[in-house]
């Protein structure tokens, strides 16, 4: 790095004690950063200083209320982002070697999130492949919760599937007979009103949320309260704040189809599955609730990428704005300006604090609010482009006496992400105060934010400066719903801070209205934002506070304070509550208009928005608050059928029980309408890709299908006598209805010829393989298969020769001390996938003697411990009848993977068992 000539320190006489103080402990960190070695310019400054206090006590007596920041657990590793040029097998063995724990891994992005022997961490800094070692980046949801609130009594693993298996099997008792819970957003909203008025009920939309996790997913469904969910496999999470937004979409939107992924892996991994939703469970709207403290206010990070890559491909996306307070409210920890030079140089080596204060008067402190100080995360951003700051500034956090108590001194020299964090101490303190030093380079525009925490006055003269705009990352991004809260009911049921104004209370049972307000705590913007998503400048060579360009956020506001059914969230507030309600009212849009273009979804949402704060746009609600049925009004709306084709029967014409070359089939296909409305004029077209296959009629008249019926037709399909046994027919159907969703399609097949009743068995003979504790690439064993040709059933087992629960077993198939950690999937030599089991058995030991089939009578969903060890036969999770008619010789793979931390296991004897086809006059 390059190192800064030195500056010349004001006289002692013109500084406070607690300047001088300041000065002497920061001129001792500053030696930590001057003399750092190459694989420690590698670690964050956190990482880096934790490495020296453990080597040179001076710096202890230097600084003697200094904490490095650093949360190592019992065993000593700590929790890291690891950014890389490649992620590649090397790299990945190499940390497994080191002692490292994989949590993580976005190849497409290139990190890693690993749980590291802090004596490991200079090893791994130092590989050429690696680029930055950081603590992990942190996250927080925007659910509003009391302040100082004590942690919930921890909970192992046990305990928890206790108590859900007890919640689901009391919900399921109680179904029927308790009432359902319903989001007073809904009302608030006028939702109610506005699906009997207009008919749609976002039936043929699937929204999608992010968030923490949805633990109690299965107890709100035993409940009534939500339908089935497409999670993100592996993606479950952990927490219930998703299962909270699931039922507030299914509340406002109950005809849409609902998904879900977790948002707290990593910054990386949440980006990934931003576009996962997108991609594979086809999401057509995505809300999410999550700030990672990492994410630039003045650039499109990888979060915010992501959100604009799907919304680009058309997604709608809604995102909270936050729970960290606003200017007018007096309840936000924000500043942003250029940097001011104060002057006063404050380290022995180089380094200007930034003055707070526009006047005459020169302040190098920011004091933070005595009732808000503990656990504040504080982010320090610049105006530099992400990867590539070369302009070095850091960050200070010092008690009234002007010792430090902890900082954030990264190396920038011109690789690095212009970003500094630190976090306040646990039980805060009294006169806690911020200072940014610039250490080497040119002034920039600087974002500093004490998230939850404010900026006060304090009780020895220093004076808080604030600014809005507390609103970052890609709830920012350009196409993204910015979400403001307003409290549909009750008012927060605690202050902010002692001594604050009532909270404001909400319509419920009437609905929002121009004299309804905005909650306290709820983010403010504009947001400015200086470079485009690639790095290139908007306004080159201006970064500063003229430059860039403002962003006009939050885009409007919704209803928070809301029901649910799930604990901890009755009631629900937050942006974490707001968000989901627009998100939910969107898909009644896109429920009576499809096709509608995005920006017309916009500009009903804004245009009909009731204004709450200033006439016209505003900082902090945005457009205003959104009402349902003027946005369906706005756009028009009209229920929907969808005519969907269903899995077909076939029959022999001849009597027979299979299909064979040269048959006459019977095909009866079924149209079901899952719609809002009749679909009329109801048509399907038959057809058939697979060569010499005929189809009669071509077309058949289904007349109207009533709303949530069916009617089914019969065709006759010829399958030619040269047709090649185990070979599928395939059909393809085309829905034709009057809407202007038609048509639909789906593709059926059916299997020609007789299955072998000969089961071929395919074994793993190899040794033993570890299945990695809570780490998301698991393991594998290749299972060989030759001499099959098409499959015509497939099934699967967990071998053994004795079966116990005992810890280590080396009788059983697969030995584990938490079965409900592990996520088992089979892979065919063609890369489709079939998942055998998933989270299920808790802490039952040991799958011994078990088999996966489609025959079984019952799944292997529903075990539990109680059951352990895991034998019998049971259904699997999806089922085998996918590997019909596949190709069955080549390699297949059986993965298991670890989601959770304290158990570990082995596979140890595994089974293929297939059954091909019978030889024609055999």
């Amino acid at each position: 790095m390059t190192t800064p000539a030195s500056g010349q320190a004001l006289p002692a006489n013109q500084l406070t004690a607690a300047q001088e103080n300041a000065a002497r402990q920061i001129s001792a960190l500053q030696k930590v950063k001057q003399t750092q070695s190459k694989a420690e310019s590698k670690l964050d400054s956190k990482l880096a200083v934790e490495n020296r206090l453990r080597k040179d006590r001076s710096l202890v007596s230097a600084a003697p209320r200094l904490q490095s920041g650093v949360t190592l657990s019992v065993s000593d590793t700590v929790l890291v982002d690891i950014s890389v040029e490649k992620v590649t097998d090397d790299l990945v063995a190499a940390l497994t070697k080191s002692g490292a724990g994989i949590r993580a891994v976005s190849t497409g992005l290139g990190e890693i999130r690993a749980e590291v022997p802090f004596a490991a961490l200079t090893g791994i800094s130092g590989r050429a492949d690696v680029r930055k070692v950081e603590t992990a980046s942190g996250a927080i949801t925007a659910s509003a919760r009391p302040r100082g609130t004590a942690p919930a009594k921890t909970e192992t693993k046990e305990q928890k599937e206790a108590r859900l298996a007890a919640q689901v099997q009391a919900a399921l008792e109680q179904r029927g007979t308790a009432a359902l819970v319903t989001s007073e957003g809904d009302r608030a909203h006028k939702a109610d009103t506005a699906r009997a008025e207009f008919g749609v009920t976002g039936v043929g939309v699937k929204i999608c949320a992010l968030s923490d996790g949805v633990d109690s997913l299965a107890v709100s469904q035993a409940a009534g309260e939500l339908p089935a969910v497409d999670v993100l496999p592996t993606q479950e999470g952990e927490g219930d704040e998703g299962t909270a937004m699931l039922e507030i979409l299914h509340d406002l939107a109950p005809g849409a189809a609902l998904g879900f992924a977790s948002a707290f892996n990593s910054e990386a991994s949440f980006a990934d599955n931003i576009r996962a939703l997108r991609q594979q469970l086809r999401c057509d709207i995505i809300v999410d609730d999550v700030l990672y403290f990492v994410e630039s206010p003045f650039q499109d990070g990888l979060i915010a990428r992501a959100v604009n890559d799907v919304t680009a491909d058309g997604a709608l996306y809604f995102s909270s704005a936050g729970n960290e307070g606003n200017t007018a409210d007096g309840t936000a920890g924000h500043w942003e300006g250029d940097f001011r030079d104060s002057g006063r140089i404050v380290g022995k080596f180089a380094g200007t604090a930034h003055d707070w204060d526009p006047s005459a008067t020169t302040q190098v402190f920011q004091p933070i609010s005595n009732a808000s100080s503990a656990q504040v995360p504080v982010t320090l951003h610049w105006s530099d482009p992400l990867g590539a700051s070369a302009n070095d500034y850091d960050l200070y956090l010092f008690d009234r006496t002007g010792n430090v108590v902890t900082f954030s001194q990264d190396v920038q020299d011109g690789e690095q992400d212009p970003y500094e964090i630190l976090q306040t101490p646990t039980f805060g303190g009294n006169g806690l105060r911020l200072a940014v030093v610039k250490f080497y380079g040119e002034n920039r525009y600087l974002s500093l934010s004490a998230l939850r925490g404010r900026f006060a006055d304090s009780a020895d003269g220093l004076k808080a400066f604030n600014t809005p705009g507390v609103t970052v990352g890609h709830s920012a991004a350009k196409q993204a719903f910015s979400v403001a809260a307003a409290p549909a009911a009750g008012p927060l049921p605690f202050d902010l801070e002692p001594g604050d104004p009532a909270n404001p209370r909400g319509p419920f049972p009437g609905s929002f209205s121009a004299s309804s307000a905005l909650e306290r705590f709820s983010s403010d913007g504009p947001r400015r934002v200086f470079y485009k998503a690639d790095g290139t400048p908007i306004t080159p060579g201006n970064v500063s506070g003229t430059g860039g360009e403002v962003r006009a956020k939050p885009d409007i506001t919704a209803a928070d304070g809301v029901l649910t059914s799930v604990d901890g969230f009755d009631p629900f507030f937050g942006t974490s509550a707001a968000a989901p309600h627009a998100a939910a009212i969107a898909g009644l849009v896109l429920s009576g208009n499809p096709g509608i273009a995005p920006a017309e979804v916009r500009e009903a949402l804004v245009n009909t928005a009731i204004d709450l704060g200033p006439a016209g746009f505003d900082g902090r609600t945005g457009a205003g608050i959104v009402l349902a049925d003027r946005v369906l009004a706005y756009t028009g709306a009209s229920p929907q059928p969808r005519a969907l084709a269903q899995n077909p029967t076939t029959a022999p014409t001849d009597g027979g029980d299979l299909v064979d070359p040269g048959d006459t089939v019977s095909v009866t296909l079924p149209v079901r309408n899952t719609g809002d409305a009749d679909a009329v004029s109801t048509s399907v077209v038959l057809t058939s890709p697979t060569a010499g296959v005929t189809i009669a009629p071509r077309s058949q008249n289904y007349g109207t299908v009533p709303k949530g019926q069916t009617v089914s037709k019969a065709y006759t399909v010829t399958v030619p006598l040269s047709h090649p046994v185990g070979t599928p027919v395939v059909l393809d159907a085309r829905v034709t209805f009057a809407a202007s969703s038609s048509p639909t399609r789906a593709t059926f097949s059916f299997s020609v010829g007789r299955p072998s009743p000969v089961t071929r068995d395919f074994a793993y003979g190899g040794a033993p393989v570890a299945v990695p504790d809570n780490n998301p690439l698991g393991a594998s064993v290749t299972i060989p298969v030759t001499g099959v040709g098409r499959a015509s059933k497939v099934s699967f087992s967990v071998d053994g020769a004795t079966c116990s629960t005992a810890t280590g077993a080396t009788t059983v198939g697969l030995d584990h001390t938490f079965v409900g950690d592990l996520v088992g999937t089979l892979t065919a030599p063609n890369g489709a996938v079939a998942t055998l089991h998933s989270r299920s058995g808790g802490g039952g030991n040991n799958l011994c003697q078990v088999v996966f089939a489609d025959s079984a009578t019952a799944a292997f969903s529903s075990v539990t411990s109680a059951n352990a060890p895991f034998t019998g036969t049971w259904r699997p999770t999806s089922p085998l009848s996918g590997f019909a008619s596949l190709v069955a010789d080549g390699a297949w793979t059986y993965k298991v993977v670890d989601l959770a931390g304290g158990d570990t296991g082995s596979i140890r004897a595994v089974s293929l068992h297939i059954n091909g086809y019978a030889t024609p006059g055999a």
